[in-house]
């Protein structure tokens, strides 16, 4: 994947990017293809939901892991689901997401990332 033009530094600093707990994972069902719909604990923040291309994990071994979201983009429709964060993960060269973690013990729902 090629780099992205440089940007002002401020345009990330708008970003809001936290650590939130999965608290709940269930099928798309009427997603183009295979994808979870995630709901996620922010803290003080509250429980977000949103689509995401990350079939591949096993949703048992979802629950609980600690993940990074954007949580200031605004909400949009995603087949039928309202998507109200952005989980964030790295592209593989296969084409699979793989979602960003954080260290455990450590960072706790609702904890700035910047």
């Amino acid at each position: 994947m090629r780099p992205k033009p440089e940007v002002e530094p401020n345009n990330f600093f708008d970003l809001d990017i936290r650590v939130g707990r999965v608290v709940a994972v269930r099928p798309h069902e009427t997603a183009r293809n295979a994808a979870y719909v995630v709901d996620v604990d922010f803290g003080l923040l509250g429980v977000r939901t949103t689509s995401a291309q990350v079939a591949h994990y096993d949703a048992e071994a979802l629950r609980d892991r600690m993940v990074v979201g954007v949580v200031n983009i605004g909400a949009r429709q995603i087949a039928g689901v309202r998507s109200e964060f952005l989980m964030l993960g790295s592209y593989a060269t296969d084409g699979k997401v793989h979602l960003l973690s954080v260290d455990q013990p450590g960072p706790e729902p609702g904890d700035v990332i910047g």
